[in-house]
């Protein structure tokens, strides 16, 4: 790696698993787009890695995400509320790890993906008179109106945001517009869709019938919600399909589901924790899922329609999201677990309503997102590196 390569400083966090898959989509595009030029990345789960007691909060969001999904309304107030990115208690216990971020690897520009980490980083780039030289990107992964408070930041340079649903909810939120572009969500280019040989590839990989209808259940990064209820009505039917389950990082459920799997009648392959869910969703036919921002996504570039769990009452940020996909004929309500046999065996019975579903996804995907993320992070670093590396870590120290 050239020494004097421009740096690039993507925030983040592992609250869910969509955070985490923006991050790793930006890297994988500059990585992939940018020709002809080299840049140091580095990414840090910084809710986590700077105090203790928000290391804490992302535990409780995980916990409740993973197992009283119903309660995340209430997570959600909170947070809402009382603004915990915003107040001197918790600043005073995370200024210390963001300056010494700054102190060990000072980058030209910084990039969050995440709603509680910008005003931190903001504070510290005034604190030490960079705020003019290191631009402050912020991609918002939240795709439609409804999203947390958090994201909204006065000193953040340019907003990145995925419709202009969301473009409205930052001006709401007292954002000046001339801030806000409308580029998409980043999706990881390993989630482009193959075609219909290589689906069947990552059926044959996965030991099932490449011909067969494939029902993917995925329980989301940490694994839980809704979906082992949904799966437990599943394997009930008598369906001619196949099925995937995606246990996340909960190795009780991942064992619950193997049991499970063992009384169905139609091959069920259980899986817990995956770093290559692209390649069961090119093997899928419809997806079982509560609708976060990323996963949506990442199946709809698949091509994959979706059956949207709201069992439970989506969250803000995300109850958007269920209405415009659903309005969009990519995916279809499943308002109690019992309804899910119903629903797949008219996937499989009208070919006519499932093409429909499979050729909406192509309408609500925006393509090339992520190159254009990479295009406007990278155009805003010639601006920062007015100075060369040496100076920017003078003022940090």
């Amino acid at each position: 790696m050239n020494p004097n390569a421009p740096k690039i400083l993507i925030i983040s966090s592992d609250t869910g698993g969509g955070h985490r898959s923006a991050a790793a989509a930006i890297v994988a595009g500059i990585q992939s787009f940018v020709a002809g030029e080299s840049y140091a990345i580095r990414v840090v789960r910084a809710v986590e890695e700077s105090a203790a007691i928000a290391e804490r909060l992302v535990r409780l969001y995980n916990w409740l995400l993973r197992n009283k999904q119903h309660w995340m309304k209430y997570f959600y107030w909170a947070i809402n509320r009382f603004r915990p990115e915003t107040r001197e208690f918790f600043h005073a216990r995370c200024i210390g790890y963001v300056r010494d971020l700054f102190e060990r690897w000072c980058p030209h520009i910084v990039v969050s993906v995440h709603p509680l980490t910008q005003h931190i980083f903001a504070r510290v780039l005034r604190e030490l008179k960079l705020a003019d030289r290191i631009p402050l990107v912020t991609v918002v992964t939240d795709p439609y109106y409804g999203f947390w408070k958090g994201w909204a930041c006065d000193d953040v340079s340019l907003y990145l945001v995925a419709s202009e649903e969301a473009r409205q909810q930052l001006i709401d939120y007292g954002i000046a517009p001339e801030r806000i572009k409308i580029s998409g969500l980043p999706v990881h280019p390993k989630f482009d869709f193959p075609g219909e040989q290589a689906a069947q590839a990552a059926r044959t990989a996965l030991g099932l019938d490449a011909e067969k209808f494939t029902v993917f259940l995925n329980a989301g990064w940490e694994g839980g919600g809704n979906v082992p209820e949904i799966f437990r009505e599943l394997v009930r039917g008598e369906l001619d399909v196949q099925a995937i389950f995606l246990a996340g990082k909960n190795e009780a459920l991942k064992n619950e589901a193997e049991t499970l799997a063992a009384e169905a009648r139609f091959p069920v392959k259980v899986i817990g924790y995956s770093d290559e869910v692209e390649q069961l969703m090119r093997a899928a036919n419809v997806m079982i899922s509560k609708l976060g921002g990323l996963s949506t996504f990442e199946a709809l570039n698949c091509r994959v329609p979706i059956i949207a769990d709201v069992t439970t009452r989506p969250m803000p940020q995300e109850a958007s999201t269920v209405n415009l996909i659903v309005k969009g004929g990519a995916a279809v309500l499943l308002q109690q677990a019992s309804d899910i046999v119903p629903v797949v065996r008219r996937m499989i019975d009208d070919s006519r309503h499932y093409a429909a579903l499979r050729a909406a996804t192509i309408t609500i995907a925006l393509p090339n997102a992520t190159r254009r993320i990479v295009e406007e992070i990278t155009a805003l670093i010639p601006k920062a590196v007015t100075a060369d590396p040496e100076s920017l870590a003078e003022h940090v120290a």
